[in-house]
C-alpha cells in the first residue's frame, strides 16, 4: 500500500526537525518510493486544500503552503496511510501533545494549521493527491 505526505515549509526550514522526521520514518518501517521538493503557488495550494475553502483556517493554511518549499513524499508499506497517520498523530496539535506526546506534530507542530505535516486519509485520498503532485508517472 502507498500514501502521500508532505512535510510542511516550517519544519523543512528546520533541520533539527527535518532531520528527526525522517528518522521516525525510518523507524517505522515506512520506504520512501518517491521524493520531491516543491514550492506551491497560491492557486496549486487552493486548488489542492479545495475541500477546505469555506473553513475559517483555509487563509492560513494556504498562506503557510505557499510560505516555502515543501517536501511531497509517496511512502510504502503495510497499512502505509494508517502507519503514516499514527506517526503524524491528531490534527490538533495541543491534542497530540497530551494524548499522543512522542508523535510528529506533538515534537514539531506549532498550531493545527501549522501542524508539521499532511497525510492522505484514505486510498482514493493517495490516488488524487498522487497526481496532483507526481502526475501521471508510474512509480
Amino acid at each position: 500500500m502507498i500514501t502521500l505526505a508532505i512535510v510542511k515549509p516550517h519544519c523543512l526550514k528546520n533541520p533539527i526537525a527535518y532531520q528527526t522526521i525522517q528518522q521516525m520514518l525510518i523507524k517505522s518501517g515506512l520506504k520512501v518510493v518517491a521524493r520531491k521538493r516543491i514550492n506551491l503557488s497560491r492557486d496549486e495550494a487552493e486548488k489542492f486544500y479545495e475541500e477546505h475553502r469555506n473553513k475559517f483556517f483555509f487563509r492560513r493554511l494556504v498562506s503557510l503552503m505557499t510560505s516555502g518549499p515543501s517536501e511531497v513524499v509517496l511512502l510504502s508499506g503495510n497499512d502505509a496511510i494508517q502507519q503514516w497517520r499514527n506517526l503524524m498523530g491528531p490534527t490538533k496539535v495541543l491534542k497530540s501533545v497530551y494524548s499522543h506526546p512522542a508523535c510528529i506534530r506533538s515534537c514539531f507542530g506549532l498550531s493545527d494549521t501549522r501542524n508539521a505535516t499532511h497525510g492522505s486519509d484514505s486510498e482514493q485520498s493517495v490516488m488524487i493527491e498522487r497526481k496532483f503532485f507526481f502526475g501521471d508517472a508510474t512509480i
